[in-house]
């Protein structure tokens, strides 16, 4: 199980940072990727690190938003500064359990999703 929290309404240049915990099992060896989906738009790859500790990023999100973890907690993280109107979409975690591709479509797991929400 993921579940994320962290989410918000928060005004445009503030910051947020969502964490998603998994329970049941352990993501030492696994790829981790924040998604996100706006209203009427498709679910997008946001941020990603795999178990080598790489990462990824989207290009709208670099220099913005970092992505960590931590697997004494069992925990990934989002941070997300000088968020913007088009950053707001309900965020999702999902788990490649054991896996290395940071695809929407090689992941096991999904959380139900917290929303942020960037207005003045």
């Amino acid at each position: 199980q993921l579940v994320e929290s962290g989410g918000g309404l928060v005004q445009p240049g503030g910051s947020l940072r969502l964490s998603c915990v998994a329970s049941g099992f352990a993501l030492n060896y696994s790829t981790i990727g924040w998604f996100r989906q706006a209203p009427g738009k498709e679910r997008e790859g946001v941020s990603c690190i795999k178990s080598d500790g790489s990462t990824y990023y989207l290009d709208s999100v670099k220099g913005r938003f970092t992505i960590s973890r931590d697997n004494t907690k069992n925990t990934v993280y989002l941070q997300m500064n000088s968020l913007k109107p088009e950053d707001t979409a309900v965020y999702y975690c999902a788990v490649n359990y054991g896996g290395y591709s940071c695809s929407r479509y090689s992941m096991n797991y999904w959380g139900k999703g917290t929303l942020v929400t960037v207005s003045s």
